[in-house]
Parts: C-alpha cells; structure tokens; sequence
C-alpha cells in the first residue's frame, strides 16, 4: 500500500497438511463464518508462529468442506510439492475484505482500548487485555486503582458502542 500503510488481518485458519496431488491444503478454520470466509477469489496470506509472511497474497480457485477442515487450492500452487512447506502455518484475510461483525458483535483484538463505564456512567477503566478461559472469555480492565477481570457476558457486558469503543458493565457488588 501506499505510503507505508499495512494491511490489518485476522488469522481465519490454521494450514495442517497438503491433501491429495493437485495442491490443495486441509485447513482448521478459525472463524465462526468459514462459509463466507474461504470462497473463491478471495486474496489470503501464510504467515508462521511468529506472525512473518510464507507466501502471499494467494487467491483461492477452489473451497470445500471436509470432516471438519475445509479443502483449499490456490492460484499457481497445483501440486502437493507446491504447498508441502505450508503445514503448521496460519491463514490470514484482510479486515476490509471481510464481512463486518454484526451489531452486537466485535472482533476480539478490538476489545482492546475500550473504555469501560457503569451503567450510572462512571468510569471503571479501559480494557487492556483478554484471556480465553475454559469458562469464557474475560477482559481485563485497568481501573484507577487497580485491574480486574470480568466475565465478558451479556449479565456483565450490557451495552456495547463500538463507534465510540466504550461498554457498560454491570459489575457485582464488590467489584
């Protein structure tokens, strides 16, 4: 892009292993929409465990279902030697080649940076971090005296702006 600008994207898949001769590559999905997201004629890039590019951009020529991995080939890559260098690597999409989250939805690394308020409108803090627990997802809010972590959940989280990156928590008594 232009003027040093970089392109945000979402990891949306983890690349396992080439599948059959013809260059296609089984894939984990990491999105809760792989339906929209691996479709032919979208652009993606390979990155590996530390975020650096493998390959790309690639355009998607063929998608499928398979068990619980999708199946894809990519333009110019149509043999198994072609892809056997991908297995243990992410897939990556663009954020503006993607569909938006829906009204009351939000990409997770946005959470980071809103500001948390009570529903009286005080300010609790901002949300600094977040943390996939096996009973949920928590934010972690820095306060004015100190950081605490809330269930992100509709009884805690009751409102969400994300034009103006705030949210209102109820929080319980005590915390």
């Amino acid at each position: 892009m232009e003027g040093g600008a970089t392109l945000r994207s979402l990891v949306v898949g983890r690349l396992r292993k080439p599948h059959g001769l013809k260059g296609e590559v089984a894939v984990f999905p990491l999105t809760d929409d792989p339906e929209g997201v691996f479709v032919e004629g979208r652009a993606v890039r390979i990155v590996d465990l530390e975020g650096n590019a493998v390959a790309g951009p690639l355009e998607i020529v063929r998608a499928r279902t398979f068990h619980r991995e999708w199946l894809l080939a990519f333009r110019g890559h149509d043999s198994r030697t072609a892809v056997e260098g991908w297995g243990q690597t992410f897939l990556t999409a663009s954020v503006e080649d993607l569909d938006p989250p829906a009204e009351e939805e939000v990409y997770l690394h946005d959470l980071v940076g809103f500001a948390a308020r009570a529903p009286s409108g005080q300010a609790l803090g901002l949300v600094t971090a977040y943390y996939e627990m096996p009973a949920g997802l928590m934010l972690e809010i820095q306060g004015p005296k100190r950081e605490f972590l809330v269930p992100f959940r509709k009884e805690f989280v009751r409102e969400m702006d994300r034009e103006m990156r705030q949210m209102v928590l109820d929080l319980p008594e005590g915390l």
